[in-house]
């Protein structure tokens, strides 16, 4: 499946935003899902996932309670709504796929879209 990150942008501190991950395969329905991002110097990190129904989700301890994770499998697409930003959440953001909710890792990733939260 290849996947198609959208939404980004900058903002102020305490605005909110909704990212988009479009994908492109019959099966996308099929796949669990994730959000992670990346600011510069640091590693990748893990903020949310959902499952092939979208009936479970699992959050970082990082944005639980800011951020929410869901999906219209009938549009092929997962979102991410974040709220309450703050500067520390810069970073580029990805999505993932991945088939099964035990697996190890993501298989297919996303281009990523850049979100600047400015003081």
């Amino acid at each position: 499946v290849q996947l198609q990150a959208s939404g980004g942008g900058l903002v102020q501190d305490g605005a909110s935003l909704r990212l988009s991950c479009e994908g492109f395969g019959r099966t996308f329905s099929g796949y669990y899902m994730g959000w992670f991002r990346q600011a510069p110097g640091k590693e990748r990190e893990f903020l949310a996932a959902i499952s092939s129904n979208g009936r479970t989700t699992d959050y970082a301890d990082s944005v639980k309670g800011r951020f929410t994770i869901s999906r219209d499998n009938a549009k092929n697409t997962v979102y991410l709504q974040m709220n309450s930003l703050k500067p520390e959440d810069t970073a580029v953001y990805y999505c993932a796929a991945k088939p099964f909710s035990w697996s190890s890792q993501y298989d297919y990733w996303g281009q990523g879209t850049q979100v600047t939260v400015s003081s």
